[in-house]
């Protein structure tokens, strides 16, 4: 049995909106993923990511106006750093998000169900939201 490793890829914003547009070309639908903690993974713990620091909210908006510009149909934000391994939720980043951009154009990863119903409850059913199914 081969073991599979993982690989993080990091792209400056001009690379990845090209890397977008290919895509589109393609007659794809790309469907970025980004957020604000750079290199984290789902078994990272808090303290270890609260150590790496996390980018400013308004990096994350600025690169995902350009796909909307592109048409970008849906960009997933990353739940880690603002609902996942956090000692506390950053809610002030979802608020952000949603006060600057179409809401129809994000999705949140919701990996827990108390995450999942506290967008419902905040934001009522016509969130986008991804759930592990498991």
């Amino acid at each position: 049995m081969s073991s599979r490793l993982v690989r993080l890829l990091s792209l400056p914003p001009g690379d990845w909106v090209r890397l977008v547009a290919r895509v589109q070309e393609a007659e794809l639908a790309p469907k970025p993923e980004f957020g604000i903690q750079f290199g984290a993974g789902g078994d990272t713990e808090a303290g270890e990511l609260e150590s790496m620091g996390t980018s400013d909210p308004s990096r994350a908006i600025n690169i995902a106006w350009r796909f909307v510009d592109m048409g970008v149909e849906r960009m997933m934000i990353e739940s880690e750093g603002i609902t996942e391994n956090v000692r506390q939720w950053r809610t002030d980043v979802i608020q952000a998000i949603l006060r600057e951009l179409p809401m129809d154009k994000v999705m949140f990863e919701a990996a827990e169900p108390k995450v999942f119903n506290w967008y419902i409850r905040e934001f009522g059913v016509d969130v986008n939201l991804f759930v592990d199914h498991s």
